[in-house]
């Protein structure tokens, strides 16, 4: 533990060097470049959310295949997270960056102009592989690219925000663009953002070292976490159709399970260049701030899908005012990560990871009391802007905590990790919840809606519970203590 502790400070310390003698504006366009790439990778899981009746009416699309243009991207991208965290340890961060952007816009530019379902489907599938090629990268970027403390803390709130604005924004964005043009340019507008992101990655990106010959992939590993992560994500979303004792329900779970469980004796016992270096999940910060971060996901992402739900069919907003219901979750959840690193100087990592919890708990359950005839004033923005005050503020600390103390050579593996288990967290919690509303509604909406909302809550209280196993580091702004400390594996 001690040689990679040495090692974990030789790398920041080398960095810190690199970053001190580089021009300031060069690290502010490799953060906007990062971020730019995020925000596309996160707009497109929702934002052909209300493009869905156009879709079908212009492809020919049935129910059970239309589904399949949200589940297409969203199953390969968590099934590909882990491979795809690897592969910038491995080929070089530069690169990698570069193919998930060529491919999720070569994608997007042949789905916009597909001109039947099969087509469709398979490039929204081949996005989600660029985005899980794509999103691992932009983290690792920031990570190597900005040292531990303020500055990688302040980094990580503007990607964090950038994220949040993408997730929120695609209902509004994707109607805006169906309304005023076609639901084609849903995937088109990724065309030219893509080509002028890779003009500039080919620009602002320092060149790859070479890598030595022991970092070949791990192709078992590979093949066993994508396995496993794809047919547990499959087998959660058939539950929402076929129940929790459906056959291809059961079928997919087992089969994710018994993978998952093989890729963890892979990686143990007989991989010599291991996609998740087992390292990794034995230090504390990282295997308790990936389960925070599973909870997290389960707490957060199902929020947009019931929100949605209940401003369209209880208050019959269209797809447009749906959207534009979201500006306040969307504004004030972008503020707050903005606030969280200088929150973070006055009470450190965990801290804040508890209070924000805390008081995400508290928006929920206030969210809990939406009845049926609740309007859009009374019932939702109050709950909006404390939620989403506690979202803005919970995901900076988190990723800070997750990514502190890690080797440049195991910086896209941590990233990877963390991605899977948010996404893996949304999937499993709304699958969960979804079961929930469903088992509690009886006759009337409201009764589900406050079961969700009060789980919710219950959720975002044990996020504040789990978080005090969390070790607890010096705060950023103490420099001096900061760097080796945030190092401790606990």
């Amino acid at each position: 533990m001690g040689h990679h502790q040495a090692r974990a400070t030789n790398d920041s310390t080398e960095t810190g060097g690199r970053r001190g003698s580089a021009p300031a504006h060069g690290h502010a366009a490799l953060l906007w470049l990062a971020c730019a790439a995020q925000f596309m990778v996160v707009l497109d899981v929702s934002v052909v959310n209300v493009a869905l009746p156009s879709i079908q009416s212009a492809l020919g699309f049935d129910d059970a295949g239309l589904q399949w243009v949200v589940g297409g991207y969203a199953l390969v991208f968590a099934g590909f997270l882990l491979l795809g965290g690897r592969l910038a340890d491995l080929y070089g961060r530069r690169r990698v960056f570069l193919w998930g952007l060529v491919l999720f816009s070569a994608s997007s530019l042949v789905g916009g102009l597909a001109t039947g379902p099969g087509l469709l489907i398979a490039m929204r599938s081949v996005q989600g592989l660029g985005a899980a090629v794509l999103a691992p990268a932009t983290l690792t970027i920031l990570t190597t690219a900005f040292a531990e403390g303020p500055a990688r803390t302040r980094a990580l709130a503007i990607w964090t925000a950038v994220s949040s604005a993408g997730g929120a924004a695609g209902n509004l964005i994707g109607g805006v663009l169906t309304d005023a043009l076609s639901w084609r340019w849903i995937l088109l507008i990724n065309v030219p953002i893509g080509v002028v992101a890779v003009l500039a990655a080919v620009r602002l990106l320092p060149a790859d070292r070479p890598r030595e010959a022991s970092g070949r992939l791990d192709v078992p590993g590979a093949v066993l976490a994508t396995l496993g992560v794809t047919a547990v994500v499959y087998g959660v979303n058939q539950a929402g159709t076929h129940g929790w004792s459906g056959s291809t329900t059961v079928t997919g779970l087992a089969v994710g399970v018994v993978a998952l469980a093989a890729f963890a004796v892979t990686e143990a016992r007989y991989a010599a260049a291991p996609l998740m270096p087992p390292r990794l999940v034995r230090l504390r910060p990282v295997a308790v701030g990936n389960v925070v971060m599973l909870l997290t996901g389960a707490c957060f992402i199902p929020m947009w899908y019931f929100l949605s739900l209940y401003m369209q069919d209880v208050l019959g907003y269209g797809a447009l005012a749906c959207g534009i219901g979201f500006l306040p979750h969307t504004l004030v959840g972008v503020a707050a990560a903005r606030l969280a690193p200088a929150v973070m100087r006055r009470t450190g990592a965990r801290a804040l990871i508890v209070l924000s919890a805390l008081l995400a708990a508290a928006g929920f359950l206030w969210q809990s009391s939406l009845g049926e005839h609740s309007g859009y004033v009374d019932g939702l923005l109050g709950p909006a802007i404390v939620m989403s005050a506690g979202m803005g503020l919970l995901i900076t600390p988190i990723t800070t905590t997750v990514t502190s103390g890690i080797a440049d050579q195991d910086a896209g593996a941590a990233s990877g990790l963390m991605n899977t288990t948010r996404q893996l967290g949304g999937v499993v919690g709304l699958a969960a919840l979804v079961t929930l509303a469903t088992a509690t509604a009886g006759g009337g909406a409201d009764l589900s809606y406050r079961a969700v909302f009060t789980a919710t809550a219950g959720i975002c209280a044990a996020v504040a519970v789990l978080a005090w196993a969390l070790p607890a580091p010096p705060r950023p702004a103490d420099p001096a203590a900061a760097a080796p400390a945030s190092r401790t594996a606990g």
